[in-house]
C-alpha cells in the first residue's frame, strides 16, 4: 500500500527565471532625468526674473500684452538693447530702467574722478602758494635791502594764483623816466624775489603796466604798449639772473594802462607797476588754452 501511495504522489518541478527586468523596466530613469531638467529650467527662470529690473519686467509684460504695437511703435520692451532678453540690459544690478554698463555709470565715474583730482590739485596749489606768500613776506621783513620798500611790494591771492606787485612811487621810481632801464633798488627787489621763486614748480606770468599819461614819442610809433613790454622783459632778465629758470615763465606781456591799479586816479604812480603771478594749475591750463585778454579801459596809451 505504501508503495502504491508513493507512486501516485505528483512530482512538482520549480523553475527559476534568471535575468530580465521587472514590469516597469527603466522608465523611471527617463522620468527622473526629465524632472531634473525641468527643475534646472525653473531655477534658471527664477534667477533671470530676480535679476531683471522692474522697468525691464514691465517692458516684457507690455510686449506680450500687445507685441505688434510695441514692435511697430517702439518704447520700453521693444528690444532697445543688445541683451538676449528683449527690453533688458547688460547691467543686471540696475533696479529700474534700461541700462548698459559703461554708458552712464562709467562716464559719471570718470567725471567724478577727474573732479576729485582737480580739487586735490587746487587744494595743494593753495597750500603751496600760501607757504610761498609767507616765505616772501618773511624775506621782505628780514632783508635790509627790501624792508624799506615794503610799501611798494604787494602780495595778494587772486583766482589766478599768488600775485606779487612791485609798484612805482613818485619819490622812488622803478625805472628811468620813459625808459626800461631798471633802477638799482628795483634790481635788488627783483633778484631777491627771483631767488625765492627758484624752487617753485608753478608757472610764472609777468605783466608790465603803466599809468594813463601819454608817452612823449608816441607819434614815432613807440607807445606805452612798447614801453610796458620792454619793462616787463627787463624785469624778466633780472629774475633769470637771480636763478629762476627762463622756461618757468609762461607769459611776459605789456598791458600799458589797460588794467589800472588805481582806477580813480589813472595818472597815479601806483599804476606803473610790474605784476608777477605764480599761477595755479587751473590758471596755467586756461592760459595755455585760450589765454587771458585784458579789457582796455581807454584806447589812449599811458606811461
Amino acid at each position: 500500500m505504501a508503495t502504491e501511495a508513493k507512486k501516485l504522489q505528483p512530482i512538482i518541478i520549480k523553475r527559476v527565471k534568471k535575468g530580465g527586468h521587472s514590469a516597469h523596466g527603466g522608465a523611471w530613469k527617463i522620468a527622473y532625468a526629465d524632472f531634473v531638467t525641468a527643475m534646472m529650467a525653473f531655477f534658471l527662470l527664477m534667477w533671470l526674473l530676480g535679476s531683471t529690473s522692474e522697468g525691464d519686467k514691465k517692458g516684457i509684460s507690455d510686449y506680450f500684452q500687445s507685441p505688434l504695437k510695441v514692435s511697430l511703435m517702439g518704447g520700453s520692451g521693444a528690444g532697445a538693447s543688445n541683451s538676449i532678453i528683449t527690453g533688458g540690459g547688460n547691467d543686471l544690478t540696475q533696479q529700474s530702467g534700461q541700462s548698459r554698463r559703461g554708458d552712464g555709470q562709467d562716464a559719471m565715474s570718470k567725471k567724478q574722478m577727474a573732479e576729485a583730482a582737480k580739487a586735490e590739485v587746487a587744494k595743494q596749489d593753495a597750500k603751496n602758494l600760501a607757504a610761498l606768500s609767507a616765505k616772501i613776506s618773511a624775506l621782505i621783513s628780514s632783508n635790509p635791502k627790501l624792508s624799506e620798500f615794503t610799501s611798494q611790494i604787494r602780495l595778494d591771492t587772486t583766482p589766478d594764483g599768488l600775485q606779487i606787485q612791485i609798484v612805482d612811487d613818485q619819490k622812488r621810481p622803478m625805472f628811468d623816466s620813459g625808459s626800461a632801464m631798471v633802477k638799482p633798488y628795483m634790481r635788488d627787489i627783483l633778484r631777491e624775489i627771483g631767488a625765492a621763486l627758484n624752487g617753485v614748480e608753478n608757472k610764472i606770468s609777468l605783466d608790465g603796466h603803466t599809468d594813463r599819461s601819454p608817452y612823449s614819442s608816441a607819434d614815432r610809433g613807440y607807445s606805452n604798449w612798447e614801453l610796458s613790454s620792454d619793462r616787463a622783459n627787463a624785469s624778466r632778465r633780472e629774475l633769470v639772473v637771480a636763478g629762476m629758470p627762463d622756461d618757468k615763465l609762461a607769459r611776459v606781456v605789456g598791458l600799458a594802462s589797460s588794467i589800472l591799479l588805481d582806477a580813480e586816479n589813472p595818472f597815479s604812480p601806483a599804476n606803473r607797476r610790474i605784476s608777477i603771478i605764480v599761477m595755479t594749475r587751473e590758471a596755467e591750463e586756461r592760459l595755455m588754452g585760450t589765454g587771458r585778454t585784458p579789457v582796455s579801459t581807454d584806447p589812449k596809451p599811458a606811461t
